[in-house]
């Protein structure tokens, strides 16, 4: 799993979703709901090491985190997680829904 902190991070990002699945995660250090979806993400990306993930902290890394809602033309929330795939959103989720069986649902 990569944790993103600069521009060039996400530009890999999405380089690797132009031709395979992606996964992001919009991660808040100080929330629980943040951190509870955190764990199904992680569970699920433990069991699936094969798809690219990736994650930002919303705080720390503050303008990395407003530039991915900008480029991927969502509002921002946190938690929230990304499915991408030929360069476009298939999925998303945020808060309590997101879930390592929803994730499996839609990789």
């Amino acid at each position: 799993m990569i944790e993103m902190t600069t521009q060039e991070d996400w530009n890999q990002i999405q380089e690797k979703a132009q031709d395979q699945t992606v996964l992001v995660f919009k991660h808040s250090t100080q929330c629980p709901i943040s951190a509870e979806a955190f764990d199904e993400f992680q569970a699920f990306t433990a069991e699936n090491p094969d798809y690219v993930s990736a994650f930002v902290k919303v705080i720390e890394s503050r303008p990395l985190s407003n530039q991915i809602a900008e480029d991927l033309k969502t509002v921002h929330k946190s938690p929230q997680l990304f499915v991408l795939n030929n360069s476009k959103v298939q999925w998303t989720e945020s808060h309590w829904n997101i879930k390592k069986a929803a994730i499996a649902e839609h990789v």
